[in-house]
């Protein structure tokens, strides 16, 4: 069950990566957005660090 819940955090962390890539590439990125984005990236992060 460990690994099921770490590849869903994994993925998680992923799409949140991806959306970070795209609001950074748009004509007038978001920076609260982006900030907002790396701080949900990070805590999933520690997440999954903590899944070992």
């Amino acid at each position: 069950m460990q690994t099921t819940h770490r590849s869903a955090l994994e993925a998680k962390h992923a799409t949140l990566d991806q959306r970070i890539s795209e609001e950074t590439h748009r004509p007038m990125p978001d920076a609260m957005l982006i900030a907002d984005l790396k701080k949900k990236k990070l805590r999933l992060k520690e997440e999954i660090s903590q899944a070992h």
